[in-house]
């Protein structure tokens, strides 16, 4: 069993879960059902998955959490990118998350190669 608060991964997405959740706090009130709520539910997945998939018995059953949460960097990129669209946030904010997002993403990639 894995310690999932010590793996960088976890670490960073974690980061990135809660600088959604304040970024999306100014987001328009009728995108509450919308945008807000699907960007946040995508952010703390990944972390969620990580956490999960760590207490499996298994490298395979880990790995299957681990795609997931990789699954869920691409749902981010495309609602950060509908976000900056709208003008919800500015374009060096969508950029600076636009790269967690990919450093994110490419941990993940990496770890689950790893892992097989």
């Amino acid at each position: 069993m894995r310690d999932y608060k010590k793996l960088e991964i976890w670490q960073k997405s974690y980061s990135l879960g809660l600088v959604i959740y304040r970024i999306t706090k100014d987001f328009p009130k009728e995108e509450i059902y919308g945008l807000t709520s699907q960007i946040r539910r995508a952010s703390i997945s990944i972390p969620l998955n990580i956490a999960e998939g760590s207490r499996r018995s298994t490298d395979k059953d880990f790995r299957s959490f681990l795609h997931i949460a990789y699954s869920s960097c691409a749902e981010i990129e495309v609602q950060i990118m509908y976000a900056r669209d709208f003008q919800y946030i500015d374009e060096e904010t969508s950029s600076s998350l636009l790269e967690q997002i990919s450093q994110i993403s490419r941990m993940l990639n990496s770890f689950i190669n790893k892992l097989s």
